[in-house]
């Protein structure tokens, strides 16, 4: 049996998409306090143009590579001196009011001083979302007696560990590994290895909601894995590992 658990933190520890769909919403509310509008037609709008404009930018493919999705790029504030991450924070601005200009336009609406403004409420609004699964906080108290605990996440790397800090998890983590430091984002091997090069550890169980990304990934890369499945989809034939509905089934699973 390992000492060293790694964890993912989007939809594993955190809330992640719900979240960033309550923050669409809000901020479409606000809109319709100005003009008569379809609140829920404009947050899903607000999304799929700014999912549109995310792939069509010239660092798309940075973006792919580690990990950043297309609504954590309308808050992100993408800190650090790399040449991606200066061309995302000179271009974010216009990418966020473009989104919202273009959702406004589907309902008929011309306003480019709202579209800005959603612009700008959007990050606020995602930035009052962070919310803990119940389960985890109990979970990773009783864990860091008996484990070395790790988190690997993808993502930039101000934006995750901006949740991580929010979160009030981060004590609980000896190591925290982001894609957007390492420069590619899990399944890749990398990831982990750089997780367990951190931890001076050769071996390490990876526990994530991803099959792919987490569970696949840690496989891949010689780790043991546990799949978080919270909304008990049916579990694949080939796969070889525990899952859990909860963190509070961890400690049964870790000891077979």
């Amino acid at each position: 049996m390992t000492n060293v658990l790694l964890f993912d933190l989007d939809e594993t520890l955190m809330v992640e998409e719900p979240a960033a769909v309550a923050a669409f919403e809000a901020t479409a509310r606000h809109a319709a306090t100005r003009h008569e509008l379809d609140v829920a037609a404009l947050a899903v709008a607000a999304r799929a143009r700014a999912r549109e404009l995310w792939r069509a930018a010239p660092t798309y493919g940075y973006c792919h590579r580690v990990g950043i999705s297309s609504w954590e790029g309308l808050w992100c504030r993408y800190g650090g001196d790399g040449p991606e991450t200066r061309a995302l924070r000179e271009w974010s601005p216009s990418y966020r009011c473009e989104a919202w200009r273009l959702a406004l336009a589907e309902q008929g609406i011309d306003d480019p001083g709202l579209a800005q403004e959603l612009g700008e409420r959007f990050p606020a609004e995602r930035q009052a979302r962070h919310e803990v699964f119940p389960d985890v906080e109990a979970a990773l108290r009783d864990l860091s007696a008996t484990y070395v605990l790790g988190l690997v996440t993808n993502g930039a790397s101000c934006l995750q560990r901006d949740k991580l800090h929010a979160s009030g998890l981060r004590d609980y983590f000896k190591v925290v590994v982001v894609s957007g430091d390492v420069g590619v984002a899990k399944p890749d091997a990398s990831v982990f290895r750089r997780a367990l090069a951190e931890l001076a550890a050769d071996r390490a169980v990876m526990v994530g909601d991803s099959l792919e990304k987490d569970v696949r990934g840690a496989l891949a890369a010689g780790l043991g894995a546990v799949w978080v499945n919270r909304s008990r989809r049916p579990r694949p034939d080939d796969l070889g590992v525990p899952d859990v509905t909860s963190l509070a089934e961890l400690p049964r699973v870790l000891e077979v």
